[in-house]
């Protein structure tokens, strides 16, 4: 009895999903569990696992069409138990116009598809688009993530003029140019799902709240000077090293609870105290900035912090995130300074009422004790929505941080 493959459930808050690439072609074999095609939302990028192992007998919608919950995307021929699965005729009694794509895509698809075959269940949609386009053979690479799992460094590891390239199709066509007067050429792209996203979240943070942003300086003269100290044994005991985020994040919760409402949000004319801290971590990816969730982050201890984010960063670069995620979050994180930034405004995660920018550790010189030195500092920014939150509230908040960043004994004492 064929199968459908249908669109998995997907999470209230998302609409719908574009099928970006189908891994598989009418016809071929799969085995269950493999991926068949890539399903992006507006946050993650989805796999759809084959149900069975047997045959794919037809497709019923091309790559680039937005579907919806239970939406059915083809047919599968399950294979005999015992038996071995079989390539059987393509259907060809489909809607007309998806005919028409999949018989073109057919015979480009087939290298790519197989590739995807072999990787199946050893790498997330970010990395196997990696493999594709470089014309890498995923049997070759030697995966350094969990259960042999292929990252993206495993593939930029790889010598280009080694036995492991073949050519391969690339899966879209290239952006074409336009002419444009004075021999000069433009193209135009559409904006991805996540990137349009954003978009919309960007703009209507900026329409329904009242933000401002607050600024101080910290001197991480103690933190290095506790980094440095203590790096080499905490990652050799943990596995794990020890970063700066950490320290941010606990300062951060302490702050938080001494000011309960920079961890609160709106709902209609009603403020929501959240008496829990689940931090959101700003995660640049290639697809976009998105931000997971480190749940109860008041429970972790600094190793688990630093080996939360750490893995939040893998599986960001991976395209392994799930939903769950990227939900939720009462007060966000970001780090400017990675990328080199000095100073700016951060924009709040809607419908969270605060965000931290952290920025680029740059010595300047500073007065102690009336004396002209030179210190590590970092500019620190704080926006916030205005409707609920006070200047003085924002600015004590910011204190706070400092004040434990500058002396991080304060983490042990409470004080």
């Amino acid at each position: 009895m064929s199968i459908e493959v249908k669109v998995p459930s997907l999470p209230e808050s998302v609409a719908d999903a574009t099928l970006v690439t189908w891994h598989k072609a009418a016809g071929d074999t799969v085995e269950r569990d493999e991926n068949l095609a890539d399903l992006e939302t507006d946050k993650v990028v989805l796999e759809l696992p084959a149900p069975a192992r047997g045959v794919l007998r037809e497709l019923r919608v091309p790559a680039g069409t937005t579907v919806t919950s239970g939406q059915l995307l083809a047919i599968l021929e399950p294979a005999a138990e015992g038996s071995s699965a079989r390539p059987v005729p393509a259907a060809t009694a489909v809607v007309p116009p998806v005919a028409v794509v999949l018989a073109v895509a057919a015979p480009v698809a087939a290298p790519v598809a197989a590739m995807a075959g072999r990787s199946a269940g050893k790498t997330g949609p970010a990395v196997r688009r990696v493999l594709q386009a470089q014309g890498i053979d995923p049997a070759m690479v030697q995966g350094s993530g969990p259960e042999g799992r292929i990252v993206k460094a495993d593939v930029v590891k790889q010598d280009p003029s080694g036995p492991n390239l073949r050519p391969v199709p690339a899966a879209q066509p290239p952006i074409p140019a336009v002419g444009t007067p004075g021999g000069r050429t433009e193209r135009r792209v559409a904006m991805s799902r996540l990137r349009t996203r954003i978009a919309q979240r960007m703009v209507e943070a900026q329409q329904n709240a009242a933000m401002l942003t607050t600024f101080n300086e910290v001197d991480l003269s103690a933190v290095m000077a506790l980094r440095a100290r203590y790096k080499d044994t905490f990652e050799k005991q943990h596995g794990v090293k020890l970063g700066f985020m950490g320290f941010f994040v606990k300062a951060a919760i302490e702050a938080l609870q001494r000011y309960p409402v920079v961890n609160a949000s709106v709902e209609a004319n009603d403020i929501v105290y959240h008496d829990y801290f689940d931090v959101g971590i700003a995660v640049s990816t290639d697809r976009g900035l998105i931000v997971p969730v480190l749940r109860d982050a008041d429970r972790f201890s600094f190793p688990g912090i630093e080996s939360a984010i750490a893995d939040f960063g893998r599986r960001a670069r991976e395209g392994s995130l799930s939903m769950e995620d990227l939900m939720g979050g009462t007060f966000t994180i970001t780090n400017g300074g990675v990328f080199g930034s000095l100073l700016s405004t951060p924009i709040l995660n809607p419908p969270q009422s605060g965000i931290l920018g952290m920025h680029k550790i740059q010595e300047r010189p500073v007065v102690v004790d009336g004396q002209v030195v030179a210190r590590p500092m970092m500019y620190v920014a704080l926006t916030y929505d205005h409707r609920i939150i006070d200047g003085r509230e924002a600015v004590q908040f910011l204190v706070a941080m400092k004040n434990t960043l500058e002396d991080p004994a304060r983490l042990l004492l409470g004080v």
